[in-house]
């Protein structure tokens, strides 16, 4: 590659290989252009029959376990002949898998700064103040001030759902924020159980149960996310994304409801 191009890609010495800025940049391009190359095969080979081919789907974990089964139930149902494959990982890996070619598609939570994708809003999902039982009483579901220091727990910075939840809590005092982050929802349910504290929580994954069997109580609030889908404006799956995403807002409103 480097004769070809007639430029240096690598740094060599005897024990081992780094790439030049210009080698990262050439290996950045060339798996795109062979992400681009499978695509637009694949998009040859099923140009007249919709929902048939392999779709890549991406899906955030605060939103991933409230849908997937659903997804799966639906795709199997309505469009036998899609092979769907999903990943679940955080908002920056599945938008820059999504910008690399890695993946077709994306299911995440808005706001959030994107560039050079299409996005569409799917649903708006309120969030909920979860707390134990015994704080009721207290009023602490109306003013977040009365929370005994370090008693609410919050996600890890990289899961964008904190940013979110923030942003509508109306909350003065950071002291009250745990420094301990957890790293899934239900580790949160863990945390606030045995450590007794509050925090928020999406109403998709409240109204698919993820309470059951504990002693914790949730109360809406004027704050939500907006969940929506995103693509490459170049993707030759257009057509193929707009049927997935209607079939996954259908499921989302059918849940929120």
């Amino acid at each position: 590659m480097e004769d070809i191009l007639d430029a240096h890609l690598l740094e060599r010495n005897h024990k081992l290989f780094l790439f030049t800025p210009l080698g990262e940049e050439i290996v950045r391009r060339s798996r795109l252009l062979i992400e681009q190359s499978e695509e637009l095969c694949d998009y040859a080979n099923n140009q007249e029959k919709p929902m048939q081919g392999t779709l890549r789907l991406g899906i955030i974990p605060t939103i991933a376990p409230f849908i997937l089964k659903e997804i799966h139930a639906s795709c199997r149902r309505q469009y036998p002949d899609l092979s769907l494959l999903i990943k679940e990982d955080t908002t920056d890996m599945v938008l820059k898998f999504l910008e690399e070619g890695t993946l077709d598609m994306i299911v995440f939570a808005l706001p959030y700064p994107v560039q050079h994708v299409y996005t569409r809003v799917l649903c708006r999902d309120y969030f909920q103040l979860v707390l134990p039982k015994q704080w009721q009483h207290k009023g602490i579901d109306n003013n977040l001030n009365q929370l005994p220091k370090e008693s609410l727990f919050l996600l890890e910075k990289d899961h964008c759902l904190t940013g979110h939840a923030l942003q509508g809590c109306e909350l003065n005092d950071s002291k009250k924020i745990n420094p301990f982050y957890a790293t899934s929802l239900y580790s949160l349910i863990q945390m606030i159980t045995h450590h007794p504290g509050v925090t928020y929580l999406p109403t998709l994954a409240v109204n698919q149960g993820i309470l059951s069997g504990t002693d914790l109580v949730a109360t809406a609030i004027d704050a939500y996310r907006d969940i929506g889908v995103a693509w490459r404006h170049s993707s030759f799956k257009k057509n193929n994304n707009q049927l997935l995403a209607d079939l996954i807002q259908k499921i989302l409103v059918e849940i929120g409801s």
